[in-house]
């Protein structure tokens, strides 16, 4: 397996990247789709730099290669739990509208209502692990044997859980139930800017492609609705920086997270354009909030 994933880095990136550099520039220049996802969202090709791994420490090897000009830095801005606030607006659930409200850790949260830990009683790294596994399955329809598998764990305890989860967050049950609803009704489904999918397959007599279905029309208004607002706050960053004469470039997107390379006298400037124009894109019942670091490469972003 360890050599299954060193011979994947490097065919994948160390030895297929330097290839595509372009001869003039001397750098990789990606080519952006964007009606290349059924979502919304951009896609990346030739090369496809939006899958360069971050999870594994030998993954994010690769991207230390990723560097600013001489005389610039690297600034990512990466919305924080994107798809879990939108959820919270869409389902209006009390309890994650309060948690987002008083900026609690919601996976913390989430331990605690679902595995019954007392109040006083601290979350380990373990229990969190399990909790955020519980929120992002929700969001993607994990079935409890789905989620029994990511944790290693029997399927009648995981089932537990998710009954747990729509006993305590009521309004998601409701969201997920009343969206089904609609597009079995209709046959397809709306983002919050109006975006559609049909999703026809939602009424096939074949359990399983019904039940594909059912989970992408409940995860697409998320993830629609993020790849949208994301572009709104490219639109008008893009338009800041032109106003203010900035020599600030916009590099990158990787689905929730923005890169640019910044001229080092404009990072102060730059953070506070980029934060406020990404939290600012849409007025949601709960904050947006985005994480900012800056470094000398897209690995070692502080």
């Amino acid at each position: 397996l360890d050599y299954r994933q060193l011979a994947k880095l490097k065919s994948t990136y160390v030895d297929a990247l330097p290839t595509l550099l372009n001869p003039r520039t001397g750098r990789l220049h990606t080519t952006f789709i964007q009606t290349g996802t059924a979502t919304g969202r951009l896609a990346s090709v030739n090369p496809n730099l939006q899958n360069i791994p971050i999870r594994t420490e030998q993954g994010r090897e690769i991207r230390a290669a990723f560097i600013a000009d001489a005389g610039n830095v690297l600034l990512a801005a990466d919305y924080s739990q994107i798809e879990l606030r939108l959820l919270t607006h869409y389902s209006e659930d009390p309890l994650l509208t309060q948690a987002f409200r008083e900026d609690q850790d919601i996976h913390a949260l989430t331990a605690r209502e679902v595995f019954g830990v007392p109040p006083m009683k601290e979350i380990d790294a373990e229990l969190r692990r399990r909790a955020k596994a519980v929120n992002f399955g929700i969001v993607y329809g994990l079935s409890a044997f789905g989620l029994a598998q990511q944790l290693g764990i029997d399927t009648k305890e995981a089932k537990a859980y998710i009954d747990n989860y729509f006993a305590r967050y009521t309004g998601v049950r409701k969201f997920i139930d009343d969206t089904i609803e609609l597009v079995r009704r209709d046959g397809k489904v709306h983002n919050l800017f109006g975006r559609m999918r049909p999703i026809p397959e939602i009424n096939s007599k074949n359990p399983n492609m019904r039940g594909f279905a059912e989970r992408t029309a409940v995860n697409t208004p998320l993830q629609g609705t993020a790849a949208d607002l994301i572009k709104v706050a490219m639109i008008r960053i893009d338009e800041e920086l032109r106003q203010r004469k900035l020599k600030t470039r916009m590099t990158l997107q990787v689905h929730d997270e923005l890169v640019f390379e910044v001229p080092e006298k404009e990072v102060e400037e730059v953070r506070a354009l980029v934060k406020d124009k990404m939290e600012n894109a849409y007025q949601l019942r709960v904050p947006l909030v985005v994480d900012v670091g800056v470094g000398k490469n897209w690995r070692d972003m502080e």
